[in-house]
């Protein structure tokens, strides 16, 4: 067990708290990231591009010419991928974009990004996040403290006046726990755990 210093919004120590190894001191494999990252954004594809094969071509049910004698190549329909207007062939259709990983696989690949900002010293923990209303102005004077621009605040529960004082910050984003992915790690500067967020995160994906 390693230790980390938990902050208060006045960028006052408050405490140190022992963080579980497996979680936040796991090897940083760039490959997990890669497959991690590809299934997320897969997932967010919506799939709706589509185009009207022959079948779906309105008209088409008379034969347009005779099948000899008007000189013209021989046609069944005016719903034929050779004509102005008619079916497209192969063209896209609706599907599922989505894969997912293996739950090891996943698991093992937020253990990594989760170590990595570790590393790399962007990994803040802080006791509370109190606010007294929606007041955006209050959160980027908190961050200013901290000297973030960008970063993935995640907490433990609801925090309504966080999560809609946040949203309109170019660069933040706030989480509950039980969304946290490695996407939303790896694409902001920035991690900002809340305390009992902590503990929640180590609880769930510790196992």
């Amino acid at each position: 067990m390693s230790t980390l210093t938990v902050y208060d919004i006045s960028h006052q120590k408050v405490r140190e708290i022992e963080l579980n190894d497996r979680v936040f001191d796991a090897k940083v494999n760039p490959s997990l990231f890669y497959d991690s990252v590809r299934s997320h954004l897969a997932s967010r594809r919506k799939g709706t591009a589509a185009t009207k094969n022959r079948a779906l071509v309105r008209g088409g049910g008379a034969k347009p010419w005779r099948q000899k004698g008007s000189g013209r190549a021989r046609a069944g329909t005016r719903r034929s991928p050779l004509w102005r207007g008619g079916g497209t062939v192969f063209g896209p259709m609706p599907r599922d974009y989505s894969f997912s990983l293996p739950k090891k696989a996943k698991r093992a690949a937020l253990w990594a990004a989760l170590s990595l900002k570790r590393q790399e010293e962007k990994l803040i923990l802080l006791d509370a996040f109190p606010l007294e209303g929606f007041k955006t102005r209050r959160v980027l004077e908190i961050l200013k403290k901290f000297e973030v621009e960008n970063a993935l605040i995640v907490t433990d529960d609801k925090h309504t006046f966080l999560e809609r004082s946040a949203r309109n910050i170019p660069g933040i984003e706030v989480l509950r726990y039980g969304s946290l992915n490695v996407y939303d790690i790896l694409n902001h500067e920035h991690l900002i755990l809340l305390s009992p967020a902590v503990e929640k995160i180590e609880g769930v994906f510790a196992s």
